[in-house]
């Protein structure tokens, strides 16, 4: 049985398909393959986490850190629909009995992003049937690794689709308006190819991975898998910790922006509140801030520091957000991702240390956070934008796959000491 936490956890996070490596029954890694990919590159080996998380624990151990937040890849543990590979079960076991060995308190992650391939065919994240399959699937892994389980999310960034969707109308309006002024929009020949190419890689047409606009509908399936998977673990492992993450922005408002702020709160944070009351921590992710006036989202003020994501360089976003979830919602917070991209480690450092003070004036404030995971512990493979995005406290040469700790890796051991964390 996993023992009781009585520290903060403090440490980074990974994500699988990020990281690890030839993840080659997943619907990213075939996604990643096709002639007409959304994806500039191939996750191909990643940063070869798969092979050598015992050096990348190594590293944030000998940091000083106790804390790291990881994913199970669905797609390793369930290649084919009802079929388990024991081999991938015990490759999990090793990592979490690793973890503990070293002193550091893993937090699985059940979903980060990446799906089989063949849920893809049974209807993706559109289909109710996802959530009974996401949930035997999850009964699965705690049944045969909840004993070295303390912390789980179960979907990350769960509001992630219905945020897409929201960009996606942004988009479409955009094409309307460059298709009146004649600007060349794709052809229907090319759309007709991407169909051919999806029905010869999934055997349907049309797919719905996690990372793809949602319907309404298929919000509310993503939460009703949370609920299915969180309790049919605690059937089998009460001992366990079960919460989901979400990604929010910290909603600020412009003069005249007032009614629209409030709608952008209410779709990204409060519309899911009723599905995660019963939790036992809500995972909490945030990068920047959002300001909202008379005509929408405003752009980043003149003169800001962006990130290489593009977000506004604004580490003090977070202890907003963390008083305004805690105060809607009352349950224990962790917050489960956190970080910058940039080349340039002295700004991380600066970002880390601004980010931790609002983490520990919450605490005073007497708000329950029971962690802090820095994303990434890694430079990895950053989704459709490739390899080239800087989030990581360890710099990787993929072509050597040698590791090379950042400033940025110590300072965040030694900032754990000096605020008493």
């Amino acid at each position: 049985m996993a023992k009781g936490r009585d520290r903060f956890m403090l440490g980074a996070a990974t994500a699988a398909h990020q990281v690890e490596g030839n993840n080659r029954n997943s619907d990213c890694w075939a996604m990643e393959q096709m002639a007409h990919s959304a994806f500039v590159e191939p996750s191909l080996d990643a940063v070869d986490h798969y092979n050598r998380y015992q050096e990348d624990i190594d590293y944030l151990a000998g940091a000083g850190l106790n804390a790291y937040r990881f994913s199970i890849e669905w797609a390793r543990i369930e290649p084919e629909k009802g079929k388990y590979d024991e081999t991938e079960v015990r490759h999990y076991r090793d990592v979490l009995n690793y973890c503990r060995k070293k002193g550091i308190e893993p937090m699985v992650t059940m979903h980060h992003f990446s799906s089989p391939r063949w849920l893809m065919k049974e209807g993706g994240w559109e289909a109710e049937s996802t959530a009974e399959a996401f949930a035997d699937y999850c009964a699965y892994v705690s049944e045969k690794l909840g004993d070295l389980m303390l912390y789980v999310c179960t979907i990350n960034e769960a509001n992630m689709g219905f945020q897409l969707s929201a960009m996606m109308q942004a988009i479409m309006k955009q094409m309307e308006a460059n298709l009146q002024i004649g600007m060349n929009l794709p052809s229907r020949e090319s759309a007709e190819e991407e169909r051919k190419e999806t029905e010869t890689v999934f055997g349907t047409d049309r797919i719905n991975p996690f990372l793809s606009p949602r319907t309404e509908e298929g919000d509310r399936i993503i939460m009703r898998a949370h609920e299915k998977a969180r309790d049919a673990m605690k059937r089998l492992c009460p001992h366990l910790k079960i919460g989901i993450t979400m990604s929010l922005f910290d909603v600020q408002t412009a003069a005249g922006g007032e009614a629209a702020a409030e709608k952008e709160w209410a779709d990204e944070f409060g519309r899911y509140v009723p599905y995660i009351r019963k939790d036992d921590f809500f995972g909490l992710q945030n990068y920047t801030r959002k300001v909202i006036g008379r005509e929408g989202t405003l752009p980043a003020p003149a003169g800001a520091e962006l990130t290489q994501m593009d977000y506004e360089f604004y580490p003090k976003s977070l202890g907003n957000v963390v008083r305004r979830v805690y105060a809607e919602l009352g349950i224990p917070i962790v917050i489960t991702e956190n970080g910058v991209a940039t080349e340039d480690d002295a700004r991380r450092i600066v970002f880390v240390g601004e980010a931790l003070e609002c983490v520990k004036e919450c605490l005073e404030e007497g708000i329950p956070v029971e962690g802090y995971f820095y994303w990434s512990l890694l430079d990895n493979f950053e989704w459709q934008k490739g390899f080239g995005k800087q989030f990581g406290l360890i710099a990787v040469d993929r072509k050597t796959q040698k590791r090379y700790p950042k400033e940025s890796l110590g300072y965040m051991g030694r900032l754990r000491e000096q605020m008493k964390l």
